[in-house]
């Protein structure tokens, strides 16, 4: 509560709540004379209204943009914007109290404290918080935050359809939804997915829609917050506090927040500056559904669904620093992809590759060469928060302080994997690289212990080899390696470093064989795997994209994915997608 008053004369003072713009907190305004006002600021507990003095929200805002027009390809992208707080709003979106899928539930209870510290920290700051609990108002009929909602003046016009469902808007008609969730998306083990239910009827709950009333762990807060579920009341609290700014928050993303009538669709098309916190979210995704990937990784799929179409996203972690939110079963490597080669399609093959493969163990973020500056690669200070580095980089010099980045992440012994042209990503042939700009010549020496210098003649067939000597080695162990078919020229890498280790070597007709694929220990201790294969012929061959697999799964310390296993994937993966297009 606070007291305004005016010193210049003996006019009684008036109480004003916190976000008090409504008739209904002001009608509760009560008179103060001009001594017990200065009596209550002598003794401390006369307060200014802290919301009109409020720091604005210093916000960074994400969004995903085409690599050149109708690219299916996109940069990751940032802008900085400053939000008046008296102007925001944060809508927590069904954060119910139980839900038919029991990993739904349980993802919720490690997601409220953080949303709950979310909505506290704003709401100090003079944000507005409205919960939006679907089809729970009757938890609600005497809250005060209910009927609060149902006291705001009706509008004589509403958006279109605000009270509607938005199953999609313009501009994703070009997008192909990235998950198939035509079952539900319940990712239960079967036999707990029936306790759950008998459970639930047990309690009197309906095991289809068991929800009540909002999760308890989210804090209500009587005097300032709202609630509702209706499009055309909580737009109307939106004009009503004339704000302008909306963050969502609450599950699950693929279905409810993008679709309620309250969701980012509906939001977005109205013309409201709508994001997403994309760490205080979930989807209702199943890994045994296409793209058969882990239940975190479809809901960064779904993320970059929404920056790509919909609206922009920020993190929890601008408001309340540390860390963002990261649920305590997802285990997932930050893999970080650099793709900025124009020889051998890589930009096309190797996300196609991480989505079949990479997508159960990986967190993966492919940074794509800028099509406009041949020296820059978009995004690359992502690679600073990565546990592991994919390269795909052919003959760039960067800025000094991005090659920074790169040589401080390899410093930190993380793991390296280089394909193809990642022998020479960051060497000009000896060339000075234009101003403002860096090279790193040793890079194939010191991360990869390689020695590219060449390579043999295109029209010469290079035939597998294992190496002459009787090994064994978990990658070589993975993979039928001997039976690529090389689709490309083949490397002249010779002499390797101490350190590597030789897992096939390739040979043309009349010269001595060369590795083709090993690791290497660098000095930091950290591991690194590459291979000259990754031309576009490659990457159709199983046995190649096993290979590949194995190689960024053991310099991560993982247990390399078998042939089988592989080929299983490939055949799942390529009929989930059919069956999605249609």
């Amino acid at each position: 509560m606070c007291i305004l008053f005016d010193f210049a004369n003996t006019t009684p003072c008036r109480i004003r709540f916190p976000n008090g713009r409504h008739p209904a907190q002001r009608s509760c305004a009560q008179k103060l004379s001009m001594p017990m006002a200065l009596l209550l600021c002598l003794c401390g507990l006369l307060v200014f209204p802290a919301a009109s003095h409020a720091q604005p929200l210093e916000l960074t805002l994400q969004f995903q943009s085409p690599t050149s027009p109708d690219s299916p390809r996109f940069h990751r992208r940032q802008r900085q914007e400053r939000w008046v707080s008296e102007r925001t709003a944060v809508i927590v979106c069904d954060m119910w109290d139980s839900h038919h899928c029991v990993n739904a539930v349980r993802r919720v209870a490690q997601l409220a404290p953080r949303i709950d510290a979310f909505c506290g920290s704003l709401r100090e700051r003079g944000v507005t918080i409205i919960h939006a609990p679907s089809s729970c108002m009757d938890a609600y009929q005497q809250h005060p935050s209910r009927l609060r909602s149902l006291q705001v003046p009706k509008l004589e016009s509403y958006p279109d359809e605000i009270d509607s469902w938005c199953d999609q808007i313009p501009s994703e008609e070009r997008a192909a939804y990235p998950i198939d969730q035509s079952e539900g998306g319940e990712d239960d083990d079967l036999l707990e997915h029936r306790q759950w239910a008998q459970r639930l009827a047990a309690e009197g709950r309906d095991p289809r829609a068991p929800w009540l009333r909002q999760v308890a762990e989210i804090q209500i807060d009587p005097q300032q917050d709202y609630i509702s579920d209706r499009g055309s009341e909580i737009w109307g609290i939106l004009a009503a506090n004339q704000i302008d700014n909306v963050v969502l928050v609450g599950v699950h993303t693929n279905m409810c927040v993008l679709g309620r009538p309250f969701g980012l669709r509906r939001l977005a098309s109205a013309g409201k500056n709508v994001v997403l916190a994309r760490d205080l979210t979930d989807t209702m995704y199943d890994p045994r559904a296409w793209p058969y990937a882990s239940h975190f990784t479809g809901t960064d799929l779904i993320i970059d669904h929404v920056e790509r179409y919909v609206c922009p996203t920020i993190a929890s972690s601008q408001v309340l620093g540390g860390e963002p939110f990261r649920f305590s079963a997802d285990d997932r490597f930050k893999l970080v992809m650099l793709i900025a080669e124009d020889e051998y399609q890589t930009a096309a093959t190797l996300p196609h590759f991480a989505a079949k493969h990479l997508s159960q163990h990986f967190s993966v973020q492919t940074l794509f060469g800028s099509e406009q500056d041949r020296n820059q690669i978009v995004g690359l200070d992502a690679v600073r928060d990565a546990d592991a580095l994919l390269v795909s980089v052919r003959r760039r010099a960067l800025a000094a302080s991005e090659l920074a980045i790169l040589r401080e992440f390899v410093s930190k012994a993380k793991p390296v994997i280089g394909i193809r042209t990642a022998s020479h990503a960051f060497s000009l042939r000896g060339k000075e690289p234009p101003p403002g700009q860096a090279v790193w010549p040793e890079f194939d020496a010191q991360v990869f212990g390689g020695h590219y210098t060449n390579h043999h003649g295109n029209q010469l067939t290079a035939e597998i080899l294992k190496p002459a000597a009787d090994v064994r080695h978990a990658i070589l162990d993975a993979t039928k390696v001997t039976q690529i078919q090389p689709g490309g020229s083949l490397y002249q890498v010779s002499p390797l470093a101490a350190g590597t280790f030789v897992i096939a070597e390739g040979q043309v007709p009349d010269e001595p064989a060369e590795p083709i694929a090993w690791t290497f220990i660098r000095s930091d201790g950290g591991r690194s795997f590459y291979t000259s294969l990754g031309h576009p012929d490659d990457f159709s061959q199983p046995e190649f994209e096993a290979l590949l697999s194995a190689g960024v799964h053991w310099a991560c310390g993982l247990k390399p994915h078998r042939l089988s296993d592989v080929r299983e994937q490939e055949e799942r993966y390529q009929a989930g997608q059919g069956k999605q297009r249609k």
